[in-house]
């Protein structure tokens, strides 16, 4: 078994490190846009006066960025090469997410959104593989050129974790589907063009057959966004929305007929892996940070690096930050090799345990570099605001713990979801 990186994946990495120098950070420098990244950060950020959106310089700034990046070659790395990508692996992906990451804060990167030069869009893999030609025809320029955008209406206020017991439900009226329900922690719809809404069609709750992907424009009658639901990192995108007889053809319907939850899965799988990555890359920079400063720090004339209680706490967390780096890149060369259902078991222990990494990483950065540490003035305090989120919105800690368990006891297996192909 060959553990080196392809060459062609280190060569990007400096590829990409270059172009971050040349034109990333200089634009970051320019028009005191760094105050969207120094202590001012979430202030800047922040449309307090709009329901905490992002603000609108924000995002035009982002939108900047995707533009350079697109035209440098990188955004649509992970694409296929017949969409302007470069066929981008899970195992590069997995590479370039922690390598970004461990960057730290930055336009370069911004988890905090889901920003990065090299784009995350699951969406645009998720057309590819569940669209219908209409809908390819429809959505693939602007899902990979970052100019369009849809979300994902998945969980309920009464329904969380659990999908299977949605209660937003689609019934047939002729030639369309009549939807009516509510979705919360809708991230994005500020700026979607579409909902990716799940609904039972047929079935039971409980049922994992029965439910169905409608692709609902955001402006379709009966569709509203009742409130941005405000939270531990701000600014927030998420929001509640409700759905009365918002109605849809039938070309509005996105991977088949009773087969959403697989769809559901499949996005799960591709983005947990990568999010892991992330996590991953945030932790480590967190360590690297907390090494140097206790280097340089004298506190009664000795440095804080010549500590055990300095040294060990970031002893653990750099060796399971190596650990679990083994395992996302087998992980990921796994999804390659065998299929993106073939390691779910794996993507839960990869998500679950870097997420955790992640918090208590910046928690031990913070501790380290002392009272400085607990301000704004140093980027850990966002890091772990935003990354506690994760171990919640990407399937709780539980969730991920009680699927593996499934594996390792025989409850579940690790083969596709029925339903994700055609019978």
């Amino acid at each position: 078994m060959d553990f080196e990186l392809p060459p062609e994946l280190v060569d990007y990495l400096a590829e990409l490190d270059a172009f971050i120098e040349r034109e990333i950070i200089p634009l970051e420098q320019a028009d005191d846009n760094v105050r969207f990244f120094d202590h001012r950060r979430e202030h800047a950020r922040t449309d307090w006066d709009r329901g905490g959106l992002p603000r609108a310089e924000w995002e035009e700034l982002l939108a900047e960025v995707r533009r350079r990046a697109d035209a440098a070659g990188h955004l649509r790395y992970a694409f296929p090469a017949a969409h302007g990508g470069r066929d981008g692996t899970n195992l590069a992906m997995a590479v370039i997410r922690e390598h970004l990451a461990r960057r730290g804060l930055g336009l370069h990167c911004d988890l905090q959104n889901e920003h990065a030069i090299v784009g995350n869009n699951v969406g645009l893999l998720l057309v590819l593989e569940y669209g219908s030609p209409a809908q390819q025809a429809d959505w693939v320029d602007g899902l990979a050129a970052g100019t369009r955008f849809f979300a994902f209406g998945i969980t309920e206020p009464d329904h969380g974790s659990d999908a299977t017991h949605m209660a937003t439900s689609a019934v047939r009226d002729g030639t369309d589907w009549v939807l009516n329900g509510e979705k919360t922690w809708n991230t994005g719809v500020h700026i979607a063009d579409a909902d990716l809404i799940f609904a039972r069609t047929a079935g039971n709750p409980g049922d994992a057959a029965g439910i169905t992907a409608f692709l609902v424009p955001t402006n379709t009658p009966g569709f509203r966004v009742e409130e941005y639901l405000w939270t531990f990192n701000m600014p927030t995108d998420h929001a509640h929305i409700t759905l009365t007889d918002v109605r849809v053809p039938e070309t509005a319907v996105f991977g088949g007929e009773g087969r959403g939850l697989a769809v559901v899965q499949h996005f799960f799988n591709e983005n947990r892996i990568r999010q892991a990555a992330s996590s991953l890359g945030a932790a480590q920079y967190c360590i690297d940070r907390s090494v140097e400063y206790a280097k340089q720090r004298k506190p009664f004339g000795t440095s804080l690096s010549t500590h055990q209680g300095i040294q060990f706490p970031l002893v653990e967390l750099h060796t399971q930050c190596e650990m679990l780096r083994a395992l996302i890149h087998k992980t990921a060369w796994s999804m390659d090799r065998y299929g993106t259902f073939a390691v779910s078991e794996q993507v839960s222990m990869c998500n679950y345990w870097a997420n955790r990494l992640c918090c208590e990483a910046a928690d031990r950065a913070m501790q380290i570099h002392g009272g400085l540490g607990y301000s704004r003035h140093t980027p850990f305090e966002h890091i772990y605001r935003h990354h506690r989120r994760y171990r919640i919105t990407e399937g709780t800690e539980e969730i991920q713990m009680r699927r593996i368990a499934g594996y390792l006891f025989g409850f579940m297996s690790q083969r596709e979801p029925k339903g994700v192909r055609p019978e």
